[in-house]
């Protein structure tokens, strides 16, 4: 198995390549849609990029796997799967997410509550290939209800469900979010051989150094400033929640939600051929 890294950093975003030597096989997690929420214009250069590197390489794309419904950053995964094909995954229990989301932005006209907009929703501990390579998903709620992580060989792929010792793990105030479900979760990763591979969803580095995208699960059980083996469930329930009242929302959490639960597209056009995002006012605590 061969990972390449992409790195946004505008949105402190990591996408994943993973591809099979013996087949050519690949897969992309978590790719990005460039968006301006400014001027209301995206881009798609970040998933150019990725898409040349499946080009050069000679691969051939089997799947466009998401970790769970961004709030940070828009997925690219409809784009990519118009221009190389591919079937676009992530978790069953995205109909939550669906059903608290779609009713806020009233788009039900145009975001199908099931969740058939996406070609497979995964089960817990179901299994499917990428070329020669099994792979294991994980659910891993507690973020969000969706949330998941991709298992292949001794690596995994963990979306924001823990990020790098330094950083902690993802925070836990979003709908349907809960820090004792997200310890859970953790301890499952955490369960996994010592030299297991860890890849993270996002990095936030200081001025001039370089973001970190992988790290072990026992560098995690070590020195996880969050989660460690030497800390309660107790203890970092009261943690996380403590660093969670009263936080910021994401930067571009209303565009990326919106979007990202119609698998990356921005809707029907209005009477007008124009598309929108949506702002709700008054209604996010």
């Amino acid at each position: 198995m061969k990972v390449q890294h992409f790195y946004d950093k505008d949105t402190a975003t990591f996408t994943y390549v993973i591809s099979d030597s013996a087949t050519n096989k690949c897969a992309i997690i978590d790719p990005v849609l460039d968006y301006d929420m400014h001027s209301g214009k995206s881009k798609t250069t970040s998933a150019d990029i990725v898409i040349k590197y499946i080009q050069d390489n000679d691969l051939q794309i089997e799947w466009i796997l998401e970790t769970h419904i961004h709030a940070d950053h828009l997925t690219s995964s409809s784009y990519i799967k118009e221009k190389l094909g591919g079937k676009i995954g992530i978790g069953e229990n995205i109909k939550e997410v669906l059903n608290f989301w779609v009713p806020m932005f009233n788009s039900v006209f145009d975001t199908p509550l099931d969740g058939k907009q996406f070609d497979k929703l995964f089960k817990d501990c179901e299994k499917f290939n990428i070329g020669n390579l099994e792979v294991k998903v994980i659910h891993t709620p507690g973020h969000t209800p969706a949330c998941l992580c991709y298992h292949v060989e001794n690596s995994i792929f963990v979306g924001d469900t823990i990020f790098t010792p330094a950083l902690g793990t993802a925070r836990t105030d979003f709908p349907g979010g809960s820090a004792k479900t997200l310890y859970n979760s953790i301890q499952k990763i955490l369960a996994l051989p010592d030299e297991t591979k860890i890849y993270v969803g996002h990095d936030y580095p200081a001025e001039g150094k370089e973001p970190q995208y992988v790290c072990t699960v026992k560098e995690q059980k070590e020195s996880n400033i969050l989660v460690n083996k030497n800390i309660t469930e107790e203890q970092y329930i009261e943690t996380r929640n403590k660093r969670d009242f009263g936080k910021a929302v994401p930067r571009l959490l209303l565009p990326s939600i919106q979007v990202n639960l119609r698998v990356g597209k921005f809707g029907k056009p209005e009477e007008n051929g124009i598309q929108y995002i949506k702002v709700p006012v008054n209604k996010l605590g």
